[in-house]
């Protein structure tokens, strides 16, 4: 286990109402789980994560299963909703 920042953009920040917290986990699947956990109840924010991208230290998660991205210590999850616009 690691500890890091999660940061939420755009909707994901009005929906968590907070723009950052503290995540300890291994993988990125574990850190949402958390969120979801600490969120629980917060419908808006967990569809707002269904619907979300991921950067993990700066890098895109893509399509990557989120059990296979390992989380570094001090590291960081930017939790991006799909922006409007085209």
């Amino acid at each position: 286990m690691v500890s890091g920042t999660i940061r939420y953009w755009a909707a994901a920040k009005e929906a968590a109402g907070v723009a950052e917290e503290p995540y300890t986990a291994a993988s990125l699947a574990e850190a949402l789980d958390g969120v979801r956990e600490r969120h629980r109840g917060n419908e808006r924010l967990l569809a707002v994560l269904r619907r979300s991208s991921f950067l993990v230290d700066e890098r895109p998660v893509g399509r990557r299963a989120h059990a296979d991205v390992p989380l570094s210590e001090g590291g960081s999850i930017e939790v991006l909703p799909p922006f409007a616009g085209g």
